[in-house]
């Protein structure tokens, strides 16, 4: 998602899950790994999870895990233009890994 320039805080934490979609975290890890704090986490997660973005998976200890809603419509939507930036920046990542070595 970095193609959009500056990312939002849900940007990211959508961009995070999606780039680890296999597995379920805790609000602690999306936030680390989303490079946010969990004051931020905590303040946009609401719109997360009312817009059907994640999905609870089980409980480990206090901690509720949470996992990418692929069923969502708009979480497939998202994935899709994922792929398709992906797929567009990948050429010319390649050329530039080309040139600097």
């Amino acid at each position: 998602m970095e193609f959009f320039g500056t990312k939002t805080p849900v940007l990211k934490v959508l961009d995070f899950l999606i780039d680890n979609e296999a597995f379920d975290h805790s609000k602690s890890d999306i936030a680390r790994g989303a490079g946010i704090s969990r004051a931020t986490l905590f303040n946009i997660w609401k719109v997360i999870e009312r817009n059907g973005v994640v999905v609870a998976t089980r409980e480990v200890g206090r901690a509720r895990m949470y996992k990418l809603n692929k069923k969502n419509p708009i979480v497939k939507k998202f994935m899709e233009l994922d792929d398709v930036i992906a797929n567009h920046c990948a050429p010319r990542a390649e050329n530039e890994m080309l040139i600097t070595v």
